[in-house]
């Protein structure tokens, strides 16, 4: 009892060991690391986070490991069942599947990571201008994204690839283009709630300019569906990514994306089913392991789903 009233005295008497030990309160209950002590509790988002790290590490570290080179063909050894010299065994040039597929994890990536930010910076930037501002600038934006979202996504990148020129880079912009909408009206939305809150009004009597309530109020306040939004849109760009890989509009020789791959091995399918199973599981696990994490970090972010 003694030492409790003493460190009552001496908060009493030291106000800045009261403000210091209400900022270490503040920080313990920070909502981001309620986020990620939320997602950390999900199984699920465990796996998916396993799943996206051994990823990582084969696109990183797998080159430098790896004898061969993506490229190198050795028709001598076309089509051979994996062993202990090609582990994934080859594809019908030659060429050993196990290194095509460590060098495809990095082009996957990146290609989902690229076209990712540049759909959610132009799909955040027109969002926010057409929820904040509102009338005709609003309907402008807003009838850009119909007229997006009315074609399939597949079918409207197949069609800006043919215009541009089969590429990796052209498969990228049109990926990033098909997405720009799905963040948008996202975010356009959320803008559409906020603009009326009481702060906001607060802000705008104080003289607050546009730009500053935008980036200090608006802006943050909707970052947690933007980011769910971004997690899952990884997948979803990677698949696309690969379906125009296998048409042939996206990656072209000799670069070892999965969905080429896939393309290159289905004429072998009953004679050398390893040139396909190894690409299409690989596609499979990053993206259930995207769909895992935005899952959890969709619950996470959620206050509903945590009571």
């Amino acid at each position: 009892m003694k030492s409790k009233h003493s460190l009552a005295e001496q908060q009493t008497a030291d106000p800045s060991l009261v403000s210091q030990l209400q900022q270490d309160h503040i920080e313990e209950i920070s909502p981001w690391k309620e986020t990620l002590s939320s997602l950390f509790k999900s199984r699920l988002a465990i796996v998916g986070i396993i799943i996206l790290f051994l990823f990582l590490v084969i696109a990183i570290i797998g080159p430098l490991l790896t004898p061969y080179d993506y490229a190198e063909q050795d028709l001598t050894n076309r089509l051979q069942s994996p062993s202990s010299e090609h582990l994934l065994g080859t594809d019908h040039i030659g060429r050993d599947i196990a290194t095509r597929i460590i060098y495809g994890a990095s082009v996957s990536l990146q290609v989902g990571f690229y076209a990712v930010t540049g759909a959610l910076l132009f799909g955040t930037l027109l969002g926010i201008i057409a929820g904040f501002f509102g009338k005709w600038v609003d309907m402008i934006i807003s009838r850009m994204f119909d007229i997006l979202l009315a074609f399939p996504s597949i079918l409207l990148a197949i069609a800006i690839v043919a215009i541009l020129g089969p590429s990796l880079e052209n498969a990228l912009v049109a990926i990033a283009i098909v997405n720009i909408p799905i963040f948008g009206r996202l975010v356009r939305s959320k803008v559409i709630s906020l603009r009326e809150e009481e702060y906001i009004m607060a802000a705008r009597a104080q003289g607050m300019k546009n730009g500053r309530i935008i980036f200090q109020h608006i802006l943050p306040n909707s970052t947690a569906p933007i980011i769910v939004q971004a997690t899952l849109s990884f997948g979803t760009a990677i698949i696309e990514a690969a379906a125009l890989g296998f048409l042939g509009l996206g990656a072209q020789h000799p670069t070892p994306e999965w969905g080429r791959m896939l393309a290159d091995g289905r004429a072998f399918l009953q004679l050398a089913p390893w040139t396909l199973i190894a690409p299409g599981l690989c596609i499979m696990l990053v993206v259930l392991a995207f769909n895992l994490i935005g899952d959890g970090l969709r619950d996470a972010l959620d206050p509903k789903m945590k009571h």
